[in-house]
């Protein structure tokens, strides 16, 4: 095995490990809301913490993808994308978890299911070539984006934390998908889009409870 190879896979056996163990950081500070803080009631914190959740998973599953995609391209540049993109969703990991503690709710238990999963597709995403891998990023965001505005309207509106963070989120995920776009995303299959979108179903869907 070549060093050239073997740094990579180091560096994501490094981002895994850290990842699964909240050990990451964010680089930005966290978005915090305007509006003074309104304590919640504890209905409101159960479906505030199911949520973010959620959101959680889907950071962890954005560790996962970004990486395997960065190991799996031949383009520099491409390579240096996928791992900025990444490094933004570290803050989301952080804020996520920050707010979960905040409300006293535990990240999903099945992570490290949901990181293998990610990471074996976003691997299977990057040898189909960097096109279809930018494609999937872009159907992957296009989708992120969605599921963030439908919490958007679902979580409680004195809940002004998790929202501002949700926001913010929403922000980087529309952006992410229109740098795939500009970098030369192929559009997927009609049926890899609802595969991805039954996929995503049951990911949330299992991480709200578990």
């Amino acid at each position: 095995m070549t060093e050239t190879l073997i740094d990579p896979l180091l560096n994501a056996a490094d981002s895994a490990l850290r990842t699964l163990s909240g050990a990451d950081t964010a680089a930005r500070p966290r978005p915090m809301a305007k509006a003074a803080p309104v304590e919640l009631d504890a209905a409101q914190r159960r479906l505030s913490g199911a949520l973010m959740r959620v959101n959680h998973v889907g950071e962890v599953c954005a560790q996962a993808l970004y990486n395997a995609q960065a190991l799996t391209t031949r383009d520099p540049a491409l390579r240096r994308q996928f791992e900025h993109a990444a490094r933004e969703e570290t803050d989301h990991l952080a804020w996520t978890q920050d707010r979960l503690r905040e409300l006293n709710a535990r990240p999903s238990l099945l992570n490290p299911l949901w990181y293998a999963g990610s990471f074996a597709i976003g691997l299977l995403a990057g040898r189909a070539g960097d096109a279809i891998s930018l494609g999937f990023v872009d159907e992957t965001e296009r989708q992120v984006e969605q599921h963030l505005d439908s919490h958007l309207q679902r979580l409680p509106i004195d809940d002004t934390a998790s929202r501002a963070i949700v926001a913010q989120m929403k922000q980087d995920e529309a952006r992410h998908g229109a740098e795939a776009r500009a970098a030369g995303a192929a559009p997927l299959p009609a049926p890899v889009r609802w595969a991805m979108r039954l996929a995503s179903k049951v990911m949330t869907s299992t991480a709200y409870r578990i």
